[in-house]
């Protein structure tokens, strides 16, 4: 039941509905009570809404294999970070209200955490300087990600501005210690591997 709520509110969501309890529970057969009896009420269900963006997220993010390239690797979870985007844009846009808390917040550190380990991997190759900040260069490639997938999917710019992803992270990455023109090979199979247009 609980799974069930949460995907009718996604895809409510997605069909741009208004989503009240009643709105909610209208055609499913169950009573708002249920509402309260899983989620304590609607703030609840829109937390658990948003815990499962991160949950899926997470999982896109966990099939991207390691490899003995590390900058391919960021580049993968980039990619596999825009399609599940593109996978979930109702639950994209919930993500990231910050209105409702998640039940797990962990979860989102762990989605970061995944580029944080490639980037020190990449650091312990000689891909990246030393003096790299992981969690700060993380941060600034999740930036790119979520920028360009924010700006497709629910904003003004049309599907080929992902293309933008790889000079992007080309410069990025190269700033941070690599050589340019292996960066952007590194990046360029990444992208592709991860899910990425």
């Amino acid at each position: 039941m609980r799974a069930l709520l949460i995907r009718r509110a996604a895809a409510m969501l997605r069909a741009r509905q208004p989503v009240t309890l009643r709105s909610l529970v209208a055609g499913t057969g169950v009573s708002t009570m249920a509402v309260y009896t899983y989620f304590d009420g609607m703030t609840g269900l829109w937390r658990a809404v948003r815990q499962e963006g991160f949950t899926r997220l997470a999982a896109a993010l966990a099939a991207v294999e390691e490899s003995a390239d590390p900058v391919r690797d960021l580049a993968a979870l980039g990619a596999a970070y825009v399609a599940n985007a593109e996978a979930n844009p109702d639950l994209y846009r919930v993500m990231f209200d910050a209105g409702f808390d998640l039940e797990d917040p962990a979860a989102a550190d762990t989605t970061l955490q995944a580029l944080v380990d490639a980037i020190t991997r990449a650091k312990a190759r000689g891909r990246f300087s030393p003096d790299v900040d992981a969690a700060g260069l993380a941060t600034q490639s999740w930036a790119i990600g979520h920028g360009l997938a924010s700006l497709v999917i629910h904003g003004p710019l049309p599907a080929e501005a992902f293309d933008h992803a790889i000079p992007m992270l080309t410069a990025l990455f190269t700033a941070a210690g690599d050589r340019p023109e292996r960066a952007r090979r590194s990046i360029r199979k990444g992208w592709a591997l991860g899910g990425g247009r």
